[in-house]
């Protein structure tokens, strides 16, 4: 007779043997979540409508003329180089629509645009071609850049799509030295595209968001979104406007823009990685200004001064570089409740990253899995104390200890109730210094 074994639930075994379980480790750590994601809409002549399109930094180095039709180095990218000037991963959102695809006689282009227009069909008869049985080698071309070529193709039907055009399937083939994709359209950007992208983008993680429009009513759109979803669903990220007023530590606001110009937003982007990619242990403050715009600089000390006191991002010329003269947010109005701390960026990235990090722990590790005894209370207390140990380990928080960290049994069965102090650490930006001469 063999002995008993296998797993148990309850120690109630009759026969003697090894009853063992195995578990996995609830992997859900206490560990730091990265920043660098960022997230913004703008007008594009190539790629998809009305969708989300999540592009690495590697990827858009690479491949950024499959995905937005054009080479990196081109003009029409330099949004994107800004923003991935600091970001690392950026969710994008075409505006733009109602547009029509070009087209030709053998293919049609795979996303509306006038970029299709640039677009071309070359077909040659094959090395191989027979009288009988005829063989053609069909390239696709944008502007003078070969991007696909297949060969030894009979017949339309045997055509893959590639990354730049549908075939027409119904079409004949026919040596051709070049035929032109036309009559592609960019359609336009409504009001509403505005509101359609903010609705998708509530599925998504971000550390922040660019509102790239001078349009006042937009900027109040972005703002009021960014207010519910930090302080009503508990998404915290703070989106960038332009010279958008909000007197709310989630709003960032770029006064300056670029010489020549009184109201384009074209730092925002630049304004948007940084806010996303800055580290919770670092600063924006007297960052250089690494992007590709001549920044208006034009501001008189008082008027520097002013922009600060009313919680605008501003750019300031230091030794003929450009540099962000201190990086804050828009909150001004000091409470008893909120302090004037609020209103620097360095200390919203780290209060962000502890709402964010202990709600994915707790969402991954606590909620249905952990009873809500004094084992799992303990079980969480020692989580979030590990997770603040390492805030302080990397200097962006101080005087922590894990006395300032309680795990109590709320009012229901179901509730804890965390009470947790942090002190954020800021980067040094005044020197107040009385040499005594002797």
């Amino acid at each position: 007779m063999a002995l008993g074994g296998g797993t148990f639930l309850t120690q109630n075994k009759i026969l003697p043997g090894a009853y063992i379980n195995f578990i996995s480790v609830a992997n859900a750590s206490a560990t730091l979540s990265d920043r660098g994601i960022a997230t913004i809409p703008l007008e594009m002549n190539w790629g998809p409508e009305g969708e989300v399109i999540t592009v690495e930094l590697g990827e858009f180095q690479k491949d950024s003329q499959k995905i937005f039709g054009y080479a990196y180095t081109a003009d029409e990218l330099k949004p994107m180089r800004e923003i991935f000037k600091h970001a690392k991963t950026v969710h994008f959102f075409r505006l733009n629509s109602s547009g029509t695809k070009a087209a030709c006689t053998y293919a049609t282009a795979k996303y509306p645009g006038t970029r299709g227009n640039d677009l071309r069909i070359v077909i040659e008869e094959n090395e191989n071609s027979q009288p009988e049985s005829k063989l053609y080698d069909v390239a696709t071309f944008l502007g003078t850049v070969q991007v696909d070529q297949q060969k030894a193709i009979s017949k339309m039907t045997d055509l893959k799509p590639n990354d730049y055009v549908d075939f027409k399937t119904e079409a004949s083939l026919a040596v051709t030295a070049s035929t032109p994709l036309t009559s592609g359209t960019n359609g336009s950007v409504e009001d509403a595209a505005y509101q359609t992208y903010l609705d998708k983008m509530e599925a998504y993680t971000f550390n922040a968001m660019g509102c790239p429009t001078n349009k006042s009513t937009i900027a109040e759109l972005f703002s009021a979104f960014c207010k519910r979803m930090r302080d009503d669903v508990g998404k915290k990220f703070q989106v960038v406007c332009f010279r958008k007023l909000a007197d709310y530590e989630g709003t960032v606001s770029v006064k300056n823009t670029i010489v020549g110009e009184t109201d384009n937003p074209a730092l925002i982007p630049w304004v948007t990685g940084v806010v996303a990619g800055t580290a919770v242990n670092k600063s924006a403050t007297n960052m250089d200004y690494d992007g590709e715009y001549q920044v208006d600089t034009d501001y008189t000390q008082s008027e520097l001064e002013a922009g600060i006191l009313e919680g605008s991002f501003m750019f300031h010329l230091v030794d003929e570089k450009v540099v962000a003269l201190e990086d804050i947010n828009t909150f001004i109005s000091v409470t008893d409740e909120k302090s004037g701390d609020f209103s620097s960026n360095q200390t919203i990235r780290v209060l962000d990253q502890i709402a964010n990090d202990i709600a994915v722990l707790f969402g991954k590790k606590y909620i249905g899995k952990v009873p809500n005894d004094a084992s799992g209370r303990i079980s969480l207390w020692n989580d979030i104390v590990k997770h603040h140990q390492e805030l302080q380990n990397i200097r962006a928080i101080e005087n922590f200890t894990s006395n300032d960290v309680t795990v109590a049994q709320g009012d229901t069965k179901k509730a804890v109730v965390v009470t947790d102090y942090v002190t954020p650490v800021n980067a040094m930006a005044q020197l107040y210094m009385t040499v005594y001469v002797q």
